[in-house]
């Protein structure tokens, strides 16, 4: 999300200003506002409880707008990649750095995505919504047919690649939200986000001491909690990979690049904590994992986009990535990755990580 809200993704309210100054950081504890598009994409297309439009599972209908430098936009890369939903659903990606209004398709040529032909991501909002008055984010689905946004609802997006669109799947996909497991994986993914994946965001944007003390101490009681829980075993639920390690891994994987120094989660790196870092490695060198992490956009997306802290855009040359790919020896806990299934091919071409953005950089 990245946006104006605190997401990845943006508004400008109108008044024609695009720089991202006091978008982020307002004063006191920052809130996250999780409203998004409930419309959801199921194998019937039945309507929402709510009245949501019905969607139903189509292969080529939609096109998965996710930027690299995201990490709820990742999530949703990973998922798609994992169950081998590429041929399915197509993707889009913004480049790293966005203003007010949203993120750009400057990486493409002519700067317009080349499937929707559209140069941001908030024409598909607009296109459905011309008043749209939330934050404009990614990860987003849009309906090609008509250029509109479906669904900006990244929780859901990557439950739904597992549970609806199962027909698409790859041969040897994972079950990545096994329904024997799924009560245990709410309840962490429910901790994770909040205390984690939202905590950093917390640190980060905090606009007093009282705020960010607050938001340190919750972060790292839950870091702890997670390094004594994957001590004593390889995954998160179970003895595979699910839906709860893919919602971790975008955060760990950022955050020695970027939270520990930008957003003062500073009481230890992801490398001085022995058994997160060897489960970010093992995720990492898995397919599916490392081969969509992008380190130079990554940082280049927060430490130019966020101008309330980081006011020169200066972006730091570190720190040195190499060791994402030693040895973790997590394999002696056991567990099998994909279960039942295959580990994903190749990266599908034109998707893949550019040179040098990746761990060897």
């Amino acid at each position: 999300m990245s946006d104006i809200e605190g997401n990845e993704g943006t508004r400008d309210g109108g008044t024609g200003n695009h720089s991202t100054l006091g978008a982020y950081v307002t004063g006191g504890e920052f809130t996250r506002d999780t409203n998004y598009i409930e419309d959801r994409i199921t194998r019937d297309g039945t309507p929402g409880p709510n009245g949501e439009p019905g969607w139903p599972v189509e292969a080529g209908r939609y096109r998965l707008v996710a930027a690299r430098a995201c990490p709820w936009a990742n999530r949703t890369v990973i998922v798609r990649r994992l169950l081998g939903l590429e041929d399915a659903i197509s993707l889009g990606q913004p480049g790293p750095t966005h203003d007010a209004r949203s993120w750009t398709f400057d990486l493409d040529p002519e700067g317009k995505d080349p499937v929707l032909g559209i140069e941001r991501i908030q024409e598909a909002y607009f296109k459905r919504f011309p008043d749209y008055p939330r934050g404009i984010t990614v990860p987003a689905i849009v309906d090609v047919a008509t250029g509109a946004v479906v669904t900006n609802n990244f929780p859901q997006i990557t439950l739904d690649f597992s549970t609806e669109w199962t027909q698409f799947h790859r041969p040897g996909a994972p079950d990545l939200y096994p329904e024997h497991l799924r009560a245990e994986i709410d309840q962490v993914n429910k901790r994770v986000f909040t205390e984690v994946n939202n905590g950093v965001y917390r640190c980060g944007f905090a606009g007093s001491q009282d705020a960010y003390d607050a938001a340190y101490d919750r972060l790292w009681t839950a870091l702890d909690w997670l390094e004594e829980r994957l001590t004593g075993q390889r995954y998160l639920v179970g003895d595979t990979i699910t839906e709860a390690d893919v919602r971790l891994f975008t955060t760990l994987a950022r955050f020695d690049a970027v939270y520990h120094g930008h957003f003062k989660c500073n009481r230890q790196k992801l490398t001085e904590m022995p058994a997160l870092w060897a489960y970010a490695r093992d995720l990492f060198q898995t397919p599916g994992f490392g081969d969509t992490t992008d380190f130079v956009q990554i940082k280049q997306h927060y430490y130019i986009v966020h101008e309330d802290i980081n006011p020169t855009q200066v972006v730091p040359a570190g720190p040195d990535l190499r060791g994402w790919l030693s040895a973790h020896g997590r394999e002696a806990l056991g567990g099998r990755p994909f279960g039942d299934g295959t580990p994903p091919g190749p990266v599908h071409r034109g998707e893949e990580v550019a040179t040098g953005h990746g761990a060897t950089h």
